[in-house]
């Protein structure tokens, strides 16, 4: 009989040198050593010799004295990765083609939906199933098990089948664009899969193994979330699109047609809901709204009927669900209690005996994508990644990472004196750090919380995008982009003396637009640059971005203007010299802007020079050096503005793509890449 393998993870260490909850395990959040990786290449024959050599290694890389950094040349250094763990998008637990009880989990880090991951319910043994098709940085947003133990879901233009029983993907097929948000089985044993942004659908046969793409059947000027899904028993098939406005969709499976339900006159602002019934019909809710029953459609064979009332009626269950999907049952009674890929364990109880197992399990991860980071008041590099919402903590002195569960997402964040602010998706919330204090895990309304949290910002702003923290120490100003199905976002101000906040809606400042770039200027204004993007799945309204002028003390804008025709957004912002700003539009525009003069004094397209620059929810292009130095972050590298003629200069091309920025620190410039911290020694 061969050796157990050897487990181990490329963004920690992990090993297992025995099999079953006796298995022996030394951990830590560093990347293994490019030596040892070479290392673990052996064949299964020496792993077991090896095992023993890997004990003593272990002993010598875990002293906190030995460095992970890794020096990249030219200024560069790799400081490892925010969080070396990833997500799932959809588990279940079923069983294998031996009877026994497995876990499939769809498998998320900052390059999409990669893996399918199965593990062994009673010994915590993972397999892992790279997915057919490249990710391409989507992933699963819903997934189906069917009545015959088959595991769909349908991302990046690409369906796709996994049967547990044979322990591999047994289907694969390229569709019109691009990801589901709702899956069903109809009575024929068939898959519907709708996807967003266009109201996709196609339905797979498993038994002929035929996919049918009816491609885009509903055109709206925004995009479509298609997050319920139902099969009447005539075959006829129902969806429900939100959120900008509500609707349900009849399909003839036949035809393809597609005939909306909802009379336009009544379509509100939501989303629909929709269940099969056992009686074999389909009953849906124009806008979900659990509190009434007055509101109802009974739809059968391509016709809605309005009902006075309705009780809702025994529904017709499917192991279906969105990218929260969490299945515990097993076939043979037990119950998957907790599955955690953070921690990589799992617990399994047995109803009957009132017994547990708890088991641990490994997969491969290149760790969740980063938000955004900056300089916190203890000199270390923080900031948030997303799927998992982390919090991550880069000591640059110890060379040490610290990784905690976040509140939320953290799309921006700043510092203002000795605390760290926090503006976050969803709600548009807001939260103060202090990093002299111990952590304690952030919950709304307990004071004791360090992170503390402060205020929400929903509707008027969901997803945040700039994050200012005035220097004068007292305000702190969020802005972004609204709820789901909204056009135009707000600003939130944070009063830090008495500890209230104020909104401004977009009708009180751009109607139908968004900020996405704030700074400070003298004698209390404030210049914002503006998006012309709506709320996630909302409308565009507004055809051209603008700058603004906004006076603190009354909140009200003293100047807007379209600067630029054509732009559709003003990136970042940054204060320059002699009151003079800098600015980006559209991420390849560069211009220095004259508030006094209300006027731009200089402008140059970087596309050809340098090309595009970083980009994320919460931008953080520009960085100011300690004596008012700015540099540029660029996809490309590293830059800095000559004060004088406003020239830009590269400093360094990056080895790898500078993509979210970024703050200064200790004469070094920090930046993310994917999951990856890394920083720029700046010359003197």
């Amino acid at each position: 009989m061969p050796p157990p393998p050897l487990i181990y993870s490329l963004s920690r260490w992990s090993m297992t040198f025995e099999t079953g909850p006796a298995a022996k395990r030394v951990e830590d959040d560093r990347p293994v050593p490019s030596f040892l990786l070479r290392s673990l290449k052996m064949t299964i024959c020496s792993q077991r010799r090896f095992a023993w050599m890997a004990v003593i290694l272990f002993g010598l890389f875990l002293r906190p004295a030995i460095s992970q950094t890794e020096d990249l040349g030219n200024g560069f250094k790799h400081h490892g990765i925010a969080t070396p763990t990833s997500n799932h998008r959809g588990t279940v637990a079923t069983r294998d083609g031996s009877g026994r009880p497995v876990v499939l989990s769809w498998l998320f880090d900052h390059r999409g939906g990669y893996a399918l991951l199965l593990v062994d319910a009673e010994t915590g043994k993972s397999e892992e199933f790279p997915m057919p098709f490249p990710p391409g940085g989507d992933c699963p947003y819903a997934s189906v098990l069917s009545s015959k133990n088959r595991y769909y879901t349908h991302f990046n233009s690409h369906f796709v089948e996994f049967d547990p029983v044979k322990r591999a993907f047994t289907f694969w097929q390229k569709t019109a664009p691009q990801m589901a948000m709702s899956m069903t089985e109809d009575d024929k044993g068939r898959i519907w899969s709708v996807t967003y942004p266009k109201s996709g659908v196609v339905c797979y046969d498993p038994k002929k193994k035929e996919l049918r793409d009816y491609g885009h059947v509903y055109d709206q000027n925004w995009n479509q979330y298609p997050r319920a899904v139902a099969a009447d028993k005539a075959g006829w098939i129902y969806f429900g699109v939100g959120s900008t406005a509500c609707q349900i969709i009849a399909l003839d499976p036949k035809t393809g047609r597609a005939t909306p339900l909802i009379p336009e006159e009544k379509r509100g602002h939501g989303s629909p809901s929709l269940y099969r019934s056992q009686d074999g019909k389909v009953y849906g809710q124009p806008v979900s709204d659990k509190n009434r029953n007055d509101n109802w459609l009974v739809l059968y064979k391509g016709r809605a009927t309005s009902l006075e009332r309705h009780e809702k009626t025994k529904e017709k269950i499917y192991i279906a669900g969105s990218q929260a999907l969490f299945h515990r049952d097993f076939p043979d009674g037990k119950r998957l209690q907790k599955f955690d890929l953070v921690e990589r364990e799992m617990t399994v109880e047995d109803p009957k005996t009132g017994t547990s197992n708890t088991w641990r399990f490994d997969y491969s991860s290149e760790g969740a994508h980063i938000m955004g980071l900056a300089a916190a008041p203890d000199n270390t590099i923080c900031g948030g990644t997303a799927f998992p919402m982390r919090f991550f903590r880069y000591d640059p002195v110890k060379d040490e990472w610290t990784n905690r569960v976040s509140y939320g997402q953290w799309n921006t964040v700043a510092r203002q004196g000795d605390k760290f602010f926090v503006g976050g998706y969803t709600g548009g919330f807001l939260l103060e750090w202090d990093p002299a204090k111990p952590w304690v895990n952030t919950e709304k309304g307990k004071a004791e919380s360090n992170p503390l949290f402060l205020t929400e910002s929903t509707p008027t702003i969901n997803r945040p995008h700039e994050l200012l923290a005035h220097p004068d120490g007292k305000i702190v100003v969020l802005a972004g982009t609204p709820d789901y199905g909204f056009t135009g976002g707000g600003l939130l101000f944070w009063d830090r003396l008495n500890g209230k906040s104020e909104i401004l809606t977009d009708q009180e400042l751009l109607p139908d637009q968004s900020t996405i770039s704030l700074i400070p200027l003298p004698k209390g204004k404030l210049l914002g640059g503006s998006t012309t993007s709506p709320g996630t799945g909302g409308e565009k309204k507004a055809k051209e971005a603008e700058l603004y002028i906004l006076d603190l003390a009354t909140k009200k804008i003293e100047w807007h203007r379209v600067v630029f025709p054509g732009v559709q957004e003003y990136t970042d912002l940054c204060p320059g010299p002699k009151g003079l700003v800098y600015g980006f539009a559209d991420r390849t525009r560069f211009f220095v802007f004259d508030p006094a003069k209300r006027e731009v004094v200089h402008e140059f397209d970087t596309a050809k020079d340098f090309g595009p620059t970083a980009y994320q929810q919460g931008p953080r292009v520009f960085v100011r050096g300690p004596k008012g130095e700015v540099f540029i972050l660029f996809l490309k590298g590293i830059a800095r503005v000559d004060p004088g003629k406003f020239a830009i200069r590269m400093l360094a091309e990056s080895p790898v793509p500078v993509q979210y920025g970024g703050d200064y620190l200790n004469g070094r410039i920090y930046f993310a890449s994917g999951s990856h911290i890394y920083s720029y020694g700046v010359p003197d």
